[in-house]
């Protein structure tokens, strides 16, 4: 990891963070989302990384724009109610400024204060914080995305 200070997650957590802190996490995390899905600012649909005895990973390009991509990271999980997405997250990667925004973050683990709707400074930081684990798990679980673009070029008659 470029930023050492992100592997003491513990003390990071009850830290009060700094918007240039939160900024670098941000940066770290599309880093490590870019390592593993290259090319997904060109990216469409579905993406699936499985790696044997661990859990597919899901990634699916929602929204694809000049400057920025949206996507859903996710693991299914069996239940006695269907497959449950945990972790589950939206994000926003800004690729002109290499950033990326946690859009919605649903999953058990982490207790935040007031949810995500409007996130507070020190919500955001332990969102990112999340991520980048979660991130820097998948990566060294070996996952990786093949991204695929649906380019579509017109014959000329």
């Amino acid at each position: 990891m470029r930023f050492p200070w992100v592997s003491q997650i513990g003390a990071l957590l009850d830290a009060t963070p700094t918007v240039g802190r939160l900024l670098d996490l941000c940066e770290e995390n599309y880093c490590q989302i870019m390592e593993m899905a290259p090319g997904l600012e060109r990216a469409r649909g579905l993406m699936t990384s499985s790696r044997e005895g661990q859990m597919d990973l899901y990634l699916e390009v929602l929204e694809q724009t000049p400057y920025t991509t949206v996507v859903h990271l996710t693991y299914y999980f069996s239940h006695h109610q269907g497959q449950v997405p945990d972790p589950d997250a939206v994000l926003r990667l800004y690729h002109d400024a290499a950033q990326v925004e946690v859009i919605n973050l649903r999953q058990s683990a982490l207790p935040l204060i007031t949810g995500y709707a409007h996130p507070s400074l020190q919500n955001r930081w332990k969102v990112q914080l999340f991520l980048s684990k979660w991130l820097a798990y998948c990566r060294h679980q070996g996952h990786h995305f093949h991204c695929r673009s649906e380019l579509l070029t017109e014959m000329q008659g």
